[in-house]
């Protein structure tokens, strides 16, 4: 079994992850990846060079910041061995974490995407990726699974938000912009308009500028961040279908049950089901959150 792939459930399904990288097990590949989550590759061997508006090169000790929606590559590796963290924005934007997540944001406004990690700092930093895969290899489907998942995201952003140094950063791409701005505002009631007005430009011109940057629509960023938050509550409580619905921005049931489906081939009380079972059982009650 990979890190990341816990019982059977996608690492993309899950708010969070971690997941081993063995030497040999990444290789070059065209600037063309896009994700709708974030990665944070963390170099305990070896190196890398990654295209990613620019070129740059990642060691042993370095953390690379690959923020969603950013098109990325790699031109050459050198024997790396990393510890890949992903994690969907979405869950985490609009709650504690959102400050831990600044070196994303200054990452995609064009400031450094490698952060060297204090030779003090880098076993405790490697120990924490270890938990947290250790964490999606073996929780259960609980409230108390993802607190600790989310315990231990805090912790490991918290490393590379202490050891960023801050650079001054060119005004940001308006792609990033507007996807910043989905992420933190796409649990609510959220169009092209309401995010085309945030970033000053007309609708079209986002929407044009978003699919060519990235590859998909506003509506599609919209929506990728909302199922992810929905898949985190259907997998860690016991919320009412139309409870999830509403909190991820979908008043009328009926349309989140079409959207989810849309997505996932599935209604979201077939995926808690499904999902469930190939989790760990419940040990305790969940509660919403």
């Amino acid at each position: 079994m990979q890190h990341g792939e816990a019982q059977g459930i996608p690492q993309s399904d899950r708010s969070a992850w971690s997941r081993w990288l063995e030497p040999g097990s990444i290789g070059p590949s065209p600037a063309t990846n896009v994700h709708d989550y974030m990665v944070l590759a963390y170099f305990v061997g070896g190196s890398a060079v990654i295209e990613q508006a620019g070129q740059y090169e990642a060691r042993a000790g370095d953390a690379y910041l690959i923020p969603a929606g950013e098109r990325h590559g790699l031109v050459a590796s050198h024997s790396p061995e990393v510890w890949g963290v992903g994690f969907n924005p979405a869950c985490y934007a609009a709650t504690d974490l959102a400050e831990l997540l600044r070196p994303f944001e200054r990452a995609a406004a064009g400031g450094s995407k490698v952060v060297r990690i204090p030779g003090s700092r880098q076993s405790h930093l490697a120990d924490l990726c270890r938990e947290l895969a250790r964490e999606s290899d073996t929780s259960a489907a609980s409230l108390h699974a993802d607190t600790v998942t989310k315990s231990l995201l805090a912790l490991i952003l918290s490393e590379v938000a202490r050891a960023e140094t801050p650079r001054e950063v060119r005004q940001a791409g308006l792609a990033g912009d507007a996807l910043r701005f989905i992420e933190r505002a796409c649990l609510g009631p959220l169009s092209l308009s309401d995010v085309a007005a945030a970033v000053h430009r007309s609708p079209s011109h986002v929407s044009t500028v978003v699919r060519r940057d990235t590859g998909k629509s506003v509506t599609a960023w919209i929506t990728a961040g909302r199922m992810a938050e929905a898949r985190r509550r259907l997998l860690h409580t016991d919320e009412l279908i139309d409870i999830i619905g509403e909190r991820v921005g979908y008043a009328d049931p009926t349309h989140f049950i079409r959207m989810f489906r849309r997505a996932h081939d599935c209604t979201p009380a077939a995926w808690r089901a499904q999902h469930r079972r190939v989790a760990q059982p419940m040990t305790s009650s969940a509660v919403s959150s």
